[in-house]
């Protein structure tokens, strides 16, 4: 059975410090790199997500690249998490990261599936 933040088919999205991350980590430029080559790891924590959507572009890359990959990634089903600086909160339907006191939409990373998970510390979005 997957441990907490760690379920195999989705993307993990979990809050620094409150689950157990991978041993793998990669800055967020590396993960873009592993979906454009169809090469991500088995498992993975991605991390630095606060910073791509400071930059802005990085974040629009990376929605692009992983839409781009959906399919071989349910196929594949790895286990990726994205490991985060701040905290989540809810709008709408939605949540937002907040990073040095910013609010960044996931939606435009992630997609509009985004579920809360056990205490609040833990997001999971399809592929």
């Amino acid at each position: 059975m997957a441990g907490p933040g760690k379920i195999p088919g989705r993307y993990n999205i979990v809050i620094d410090g409150a689950y157990d991350t991978f041993d793998h980590q990669i800055p967020v430029d590396e993960f873009i790199d592993c979906l454009e080559d169809d090469d991500v790891p088995e498992t993975v924590s991605v991390v630095g997500l606060g910073v791509a959507f400071e930059d802005g572009g990085q974040a629009a890359d990376l929605a692009r690249a992983m839409d781009r990959r959906a399919n071989d990634l349910e196929y594949q089903t790895p286990t990726v998490q994205f490991v985060v600086q701040g905290s989540f909160h809810r709008r709408g339907k939605t949540y937002d990261l907040r990073y040095d006191d910013e609010l960044y939409p996931l939606q435009e990373v992630f997609g509009p599936q985004l579920d809360r998970k056990e205490g609040g510390e833990w997001l999971v979005a399809p592929f």
